[in-house]
Order: C-alpha cells, then structure tokens, then sequence
C-alpha cells in the first residue's frame, strides 16, 4: 500500500523538527493564539508544512485533514486521508514539558490504517498498523486487562467527586499520549466530555486498539474519521472488561453536556 519505512522516516523527521523548536531543549520558539485559549507556535507550522508535502510525495492520492491546515470538502472525495497533528499537546510543548507528540494517521473508509506518534522528548516512537499490532520504541504493546472499575488509573490532573474511587496517574498535555499509555498498560482509562476532533486521536486510538484497548465515543459508540464534519463527542479509551462500566459511569454527564 504505501512504504512504510518512508513513512516512518518522515514522521521521526517531523519530530526532530519540532524538537528543534521546543524550548526544553533551550530553544525559543514564537508562539501565538490562533483564538483565545488556543496556543500555536512556530513549530506546528513548520511540522505542518514539512508533514504535507512529504506525505503528499508519499500517497499523491489521498486527502489531507490536518489541525493546522484550513479544511477543504477535497478530502471527503478520496478513499484515503491523512489526519495529522503536527504538535499534540501544545501547551507541554511551550512550557518545556515532554507530554507532546507528532501525531499522523493514515485513513480508509473511516478507518485508520496506520498511526505512528512522534515523541522526541520522551525518546518514544509508537506505532500501530491495523490488523497487525502496535509497538513503541520497537517493543509490541498490550493494553491494560484490568476488570474492576474502581481503582482504574487514570491520566488526569485532577477526579471530580463522583470519580474518586479512581485512581490519578501522571498526565501528558498530548490527548494521543495518554491515550497511547492505555495501549501500553501505563493507565487503564482515559475519557473525554468535549467535542474533539479527529486530527488529535486517529493515530493513537489505532495503536490503543491494536494493543487490544476498548475505543468508543463518550456514548460507547464506533468511532469514524474523515467525516465532513471531523469532529466527535467525547472519548472513551479504556481495558475491555470495564468499558460497559465506563459507558455507565459516564452516560448521564455526557447527554448533558453533547446538549450544549
């Protein structure tokens, strides 16, 4: 289908790239908001341009969907998109934090076919090929089997009351990391109550899937990418056998806050 080596190569490149911008590194980068609350530097734009024309060299014929491109219906008339976020996590990023992470998928039908995530900061690489797995650093991932709900870790900064018989664990900025940690048995759930949008979790829900994780929106239903609209409610990513629990815990939260 395409070379998966190349692919590879592009997106370590496009990481090392954003790594020469990132501040952890002693590097000043300009920074800006694209509206209020919504930080982009230099490096997105840089990766971006970098991640667009390669991938286009790679597949001329698929489409492009990425955070820091305008959208354009061109996409919805090819088999094949690619959906990019040329810096997840920017906030980690700006402030010198490693919770960041180049994040590239390819598309099929809805489906993702290939993800990798860049994460130069964390000296990680993570990769996820339908049907066949998904690895970090070379390593193959198995998902967190946990089977009680209570007690689940969780990447987040803080539990509302209601979900304090679970359990925090360390927090990326990057939504694609901490997605990726349940795929590597670092967190048992991770859930989101917001629209989100595609660009931000089609690499990592397919390497979490692959490593044998539970993906479903906030409803626990599939998940689809490269729609008109790339955007989904909510995010539930978590071990098999507490995802009915999951669904449950979250089912009332969720019809309230989709309403507004």
């Amino acid at each position: 289908m395409i070379d998966q080596a190349r692919l590879e190569e592009i997106v370590r490149e496009a990481g090392q790239i954003a790594a020469g911008f990132w501040p952890g590194a002693g590097h000043h980068v300009e920074t800006w908001e694209k509206e209020p609350g919504s930080p982009v530097t230099a490096a997105d734009i840089a990766v971006d341009g970098f991640l667009r024309r390669e991938l286009g060299r790679l597949l001329p014929s698929a489409g492009w969907l990425s955070e820091e491109t305008a959208d354009t219906a061109a996409r919805l008339d090819k088999g094949l998109a690619w959906l990019v976020d040329p810096i997840d996590g920017t906030r980690d990023f700006i402030r010198a934090r490693s919770g960041w992470a180049v994040s590239v998928a390819l598309v099929s039908e809805g489906r993702p076919l290939i993800g990798m995530l860049a994460a130069p900061a964390r000296g990680e690489e993570w990769l996820g090929i339908a049907g066949q797995g998904a690895w970090r650093n070379g390593v193959k991932l198995k998902a967190s089997s946990r089977i009680s709900f209570a007690g689940s870790r969780v990447p987040a900064d803080m539990l509302p009351s209601q979900d304090s018989d679970l359990t925090l664990v360390d927090k990326p900025n990057s939504i694609a990391l901490r997605i990726a940690m349940v795929g590597a048995n670092e967190a048992d759930l991770v859930a989101t109550l917001r629209w989100g949008f595609e660009w931000d979790i089609a690499a990592a829900t397919l390497i979490a899937r692959e490593s044998g994780a539970a993906i479903s929106d906030a409803f626990g239903a599939p998940l689809n990418f490269n729609k008109a609209d790339p955007r989904a409610f909510g995010l539930l990513v978590c071990a098999p056998a507490i995802h009915g629990q999951a669904v449950a815990r979250l089912a009332d939260r969720a019809a309230v806050l989709a309403r507004q």
